[in-house]
């Protein structure tokens, strides 16, 4: 489910690009009065702005619903599981005990308990 809405949002905001970018700014209404004019394209005169518009309109709308959807759809497959139920069981963890027993590695010699100093407070 969640990858046909992936799919449908691109290729909506693809579409929609692309018919922001076929469209005609104010500006260019001047130009139709020096001999460009459109009254013989397909959609006559004004049927191109306003079917440009209408499909830009329409196609935004579902772009903002697919994303609502999207969100919709995210929230709740989080809100369903715990991070045990994600991740799965935790591992068990021994737990690490200091001995006094265990010889002391390294280069450093061990020091009787005698001979250490302790500071004293008063």
């Amino acid at each position: 489910m969640q990858t046909i809405l992936l799919a449908s949002h691109v290729l909506v905001s693809i579409a929609l690009i692309a018919l922001i970018l076929l469209q005609q700014g104010k500006g260019a209404d001047a130009g139709a009065a020096f001999g460009s004019g459109a009254s013989g394209s397909v959609f006559g005169a004004k049927g191109s702005s306003s079917f440009l518009s209408r499909t830009t309109a329409i196609l935004a709308t579902l772009f903002f619903v697919l994303s609502l959807a999207m969100a919709i759809l995210a929230h709740q497959q989080t809100e369903q599981q715990s991070l045990t139920q994600q991740f799965g069981e935790s591992p068990v963890v021994t737990p690490v005990v200091e001995s006094t027993d265990a010889p002391i590695s390294g280069d450093v010699p061990a020091v009787p308990m005698s001979e250490v100093p302790v500071e004293k407070t008063e």
